[in-house]
Order: structure tokens, then C-alpha cells, then sequence
């Protein structure tokens, strides 16, 4: 472990783990009812209509729910510092333990696909702090990022 991952972690102690080690396995969650902090160390992409109004408003894929799930696996899969902390595929729910590369701060991240029709889904993340007020926009970038790498991935006739 890095010398200043293991000194903070005297302090904030799931700076002293590896992976998603150090913290409560996440359970299934309930989406349609998240409560946000009043810190801005969250950031939150969700369809127009959703509630709490995202701070990135995510299109209606034209792909089956279970595909774009596996998708958004494989594109957390690719990010580096970051960990599977729990697997809910019959939700089409996933969390995520993503570490910063030099204090180890750990940040969570909720994945939920939602099916529209039998061809069409939605997607909403979710990634906030464990630790601190504010996040010098590092979970907005990490939410775009991951859009970002999803645009990519998505089948060339997936209208968006």
C-alpha cells in the first residue's frame, strides 16, 4: 500500500483497504429513491423527468435493458482504481468502489438499468464521496467519462 494511503487511513480507515475492501457491502437500492446530500461531493446522470434532477441528463438507449447493463459492466470493468462491490444482475443494479490513485479515498458508484420497452432501456449513475465536502468535480468527470466510454461501445444502429 502506498505510505500515504496507510498514514491517512489512520483517520479515514477505508483509505486503509485494497479494491472495495473496508467498506459495507452495498445492497440492492432502491433508485427512485435517492437522497442526496447537501455537499457537493455527488454527481448524478439520469433521464429528463427523473428525480432528484440529475446533473446529467442520460438519452433513452435503443437497446434491450439487459444488453445496455452488460455494456455499462464492461465499461466499469475498463476504469482504472475501480472495483465491483456488489452484483444484483435480476435488478440490472451494480456498485462500484472506485479508489483516488494517491490517498486511496474511496467513491462509490450505483449503476441501475431500467427497461422502457422490450427495445428501449435507460441509465442512471450515481458516484459520490465516502469522505469529504467536496470533490473538486472529480465524480461529475467520472460520470462523463463513463458516458463517454459507453457512447463508444454502444452498436453503430443504436439510435440515441
Amino acid at each position: 500500500m502506498n505510505p500515504l494511503a496507510w498514514l491517512v487511513s489512520f483517520a479515514l480507515p477505508a483509505c486503509g483497504f485494497p479494491a472495495a475492501e473496508g467498506l459495507p457491502m452495498p445492497p440492492v437500492m432502491d433508485i427512485a429513491h435517492i437522497t442526496r446530500p447537501a455537499s457537493p461531493n455527488t454527481a448524478l446522470a439520469a433521464p429528463s423527468g427523473f428525480s432528484p434532477a440529475p446533473d446529467i441528463v442520460t438519452p433513452i438507449y435503443h437497446l434491450p435493458a439487459g444488453k445496455l447493463f452488460a455494456l455499462a459492466q464492461d465499461v466499469a470493468a475498463g476504469q482504472p482504481h475501480t472495483f465491483q462491490a456488489a452484483l444484483y444482475p435480476d435488478q440490472l443494479q451494480a456498485h462500484y468502489v472506485a479508489r483516488s490513485a494517491v490517498f486511496n479515498f474511496p467513491d462509490l458508484i450505483t449503476v441501475q438499468v431500467r427497461q422502457e420497452t422490450p427495445d428501449t432501456s435507460d441509465l442512471i449513475i450515481w458516484s459520490r464521496s465516502v469522505y469529504g465536502e467536496s470533490d473538486l468535480g472529480v465524480n461529475r468527470k467520472r460520470v462523463q467519462a463513463w458516458l463517454g466510454a459507453l457512447d463508444s461501445k454502444l452498436p453503430p444502429s443504436s439510435e440515441r
